[in-house]
């Protein structure tokens, strides 16, 4: 790679949630939804895709709006929220977006000569009679589309919510995940949709499926991977022989909480948490699960995140960590400058309220200065309390003796910089209140090789904390 990345992997200002990564060429582009800073909704702004070369997933270029609102007859004023989407290339060469609109309650599809070129309107998913799937009461609830093409060119399509939720939807049901296979036109459905995850399939009853159904071929095997309830933050898969039935349970892919609910020492939430949706690639030689993780102190402003994941012989994909590293070759460097920002782990001395939408003033969130996608907003960690910590995962050091940090606020105290939540600190900073960014430096004292990294205030009043610094003197 050129340059390191870390996690969030897209620029500070940018909120792209419900990420769908796909080659096509040789560039991984991500879709997903469209978040707003401060937003009020979920998935407020237009469709915009990114993209990088295979080879450098530390490049991200901005490939601009897709899908104008608007051009929708669902959507014809254009100002309606479009929901997580998924892209597939049909057998005529063009590429398809499906989607689906606030209150439609069906899918749409677009269509485009390019994989991020501007996707023109091209209908809504229906049988072979005409009648739009979800359109009429009594239909099943379409929602959350994913698309996946095999191997022999036949192309499903996965939909649905949770079938816990008994109230219908304007007279639609949600049945579960639900899998239709379409026509070569990619959207005409071949035969009616059939459920293949409902809370009364037991294999799904320790994760039940609650929505972003997504589906990958792995060595011959079908991956189904979805969000599941109640533990929507975590994303799961079950798997198959097949890509429309039989599907059984395996286990959690992610949790953007950093829950690891196998380990006793890990079942505590680190994170700040909330829905999750994504998927998994395959780049190059490595694997790697997208998701997304939540900011601003509400669930409408998220942003893409991944990590490197890894498969045992009988195809069990073993859980990830939250990392700040994710996409990077290894480690990052234990020397030179770091957003605060980058934080795969942010608590309060409480800890982490478990699936709220806002949080309290007790919590420490990530914010950032400036308006919606503005480029020069810096983003930072808010509201740092008495106890609170953020975790980075990992760096590699070797010859760093000198650790600074920036922040400011109306408070005073001590930050405890160490390789544990509650461990021996490697480095040790007075602050006093400043209302001006300010730079702290101390002597620095890290294990060497790959380590984690907590910084931990103890104090009165508040801060914000903006970047930090290894250096050798």
């Amino acid at each position: 790679m050129k340059k390191q990345v870390y996690n969030p992997f897209l620029p500070s200002y940018e909120y792209v949630p419900d990420g769908e990564p796909h080659i096509f060429g040789d560039r991984v582009y991500l879709y997903g939804s469209h978040d707003r800073f401060n937003g009020t909704e979920y998935c407020m702004n237009s469709y915009v895709c990114w993209s990088a070369p295979v080879d450098d997933l530390s490049c991200w270029q901005y490939e601009g709006v897709i899908l104008d609102k608007g051009l929708d007859p669902l959507d014809p004023e254009g100002d309606k929220m479009y929901y997580a989407p998924d892209v597939a290339q049909g057998k005529d060469g063009r590429y398809y977006i499906y989607y689906s609109i606030e209150g439609s309650c069906c899918i749409s599809v677009a269509v485009c000569e390019t994989p991020a070129g501007k996707y023109k309107f091209y209908g809504h998913v229906q049988d072979q009679t005409g009648h739009v799937l979800g359109s009429a009461k009594g239909d099943a609830y379409q929602f959350d589309p994913g698309i996946f093409v095999d191997d022999d060119g036949r192309c499903f399509l996965y939909s649905g919510g949770h079938s816990l939720f008994a109230d219908e939807d304007q007279g639609r049901k949600r049945v579960g995940a639900m899998v239709m296979e379409l026509q070569d036109d990619m959207i005409t459905v071949k035969s009616k949709p059939q459920i293949i995850t409902s809370n009364k399939v037991k294999v799904f009853e320790e994760n039940q499926y609650f929505e972003a159904p997504s589906m990958r071929k792995v060595n011959g095997l079908y991956y189904f991977i979805y969000s599941s309830f109640p533990n929507v933050h975590n994303l799961c898969y079950a798997t198959s022989q097949y890509p429309d039935k039989d599907f059984t349970y395996r286990g959690v892919i992610i949790s953007n909480a950093d829950i690891f609910a196998v380990s006793e020492e890990r079942n505590e939430a680190m994170s700040y948490c909330g829905n999750n949706h994504g998927s998994i690639i395959q780049i190059k030689d490595q694997w790697y699960i997208f998701y997304h993780r939540h900011s601003n102190r509400n669930p409408f402003s998220r942003q893409a995140c991944a990590e490197k994941i890894s498969f045992l012989e009988d195809g069990t994909i073993l859980q990830a960590e939250l990392t700040s590293c994710g996409l990077n070759d290894g480690s990052l460097e234990g020397m030179g400058r770091y957003e605060a920002r980058i934080a795969c782990n942010l608590v309060s001395q409480e800890g982490v309220p478990m699936l709220v939408l806002t949080y309290d003033e007790k919590h420490p969130y990530f914010t950032q200065e400036g308006e919606d996608r503005e480029a020069n907003g810096k983003q930072y960690i808010a509201n740092f309390r008495d106890g609170a910590t953020a975790g980075y995962k990992y760096f590699q050091f070797a010859k760093a003796n000198s650790f600074s940090i920036t922040i400011r606020g109306e408070a005073s105290g001590e930050i405890l910089v160490s390789h544990d939540v509650h461990g021996e600190a490697c480095s040790s900073i007075n602050i006093t209140a400043s209302e001006a960014w300010k730079v702290y430096e101390a002597a620095f004292n890290p294990n060497k090789g790959k380590q984690p990294l907590y910084i931990t205030f103890h104090g009165t009043g508040v801060i914000d904390m903006l970047e930090f610094e290894f250096k050798a003197v």
